[in-house]
Order: C-alpha cells, then structure tokens, then sequence
C-alpha cells in the first residue's frame, strides 16, 4: 500500500511534465495563424477601401506603357481592376479564417493597390 502510494504522485509528475512540450508547441503555431488571419482581414478591409484608387493607377500606367491612347484605355482598365480590387477584398474580408490560396496568401497580385505604380516594360511608349 505505502508503495503505491509513492508511485502515484510521481506518475502525476511524470504525465505533467511529459506533455509539457506537447503543449509548448501549439503556442507560437497558433500565434502566426492568428497573426496571418488578421493580415488577411486587414488586406481584404484595405482593398475594398482603396479599390478606386485603380483608377488613377491603371490610366497612369497604361499612359506610360501606350502613350496618348492610354487615356482611352487606362480607365477602362481602371473601372475593370477597381471592381475586380473590390471582389478579392471582399473575399478575403469574407474568408479571412480559410488558409487559401496557399496559406492565407494575397488573392490579388499586387496585394496593396499602392505596389505596382513602376512601369515594368515600355513596349508602346514613345
């Protein structure tokens, strides 16, 4: 009887101390998870936000890859990604719990309407 009572405090010890990593471990993971949903929500409230801001961006862009016939074009294009910028915010403000695409990745590339203002190639440009 004394025997068993001596084992049974230390087998409590022992389950405690055992599952102490197990338990270590969900911390940070569930952190960045946390952390990488709000990302998510901010992006998706941002984009709905700033999503006119296409428009401007889309002409000046199209101006300088077109010239003068980017002032036809560049805002159709710009009324075009406004509501598309609108959509993948509103998605992303939506599903800001589900890990997709990827893993809480940017639904739209740029993610931020204010990326993506250089010129990459000047094809048309004169």
């Amino acid at each position: 009887m004394r025997l068993r009572l001596n084992v049974l405090p230390l087998l409590l010890v022992l389950s405690l101390v055992s599952t102490a990593p197990l338990h270590a471990a969900d911390g940070p993971a569930s952190d960045v998870i946390a952390e990488l949903m709000a990302v998510k929500l901010v992006r998706g409230v941002t984009n709905i936000a700033t999503c006119v801001v296409e428009l401007p961006k889309q002409t000046y862009l199209t101006v300088k890859e077109e010239g003068a016939t980017g002032f036809i074009i560049g805002p159709l294009k710009g009324i075009g990604m406004t509501i598309y910028r609108a959509l993948m915010g509103a998605s992303e403000t939506v599903l800001f719990l589900v890990p997709q695409p990827g893993y809480y990745d940017p639904m739209i590339d740029p993610d931020y309407v204010w990326k993506g203002w250089d010129v990459q190639h000047t094809a048309g440009a004169k």
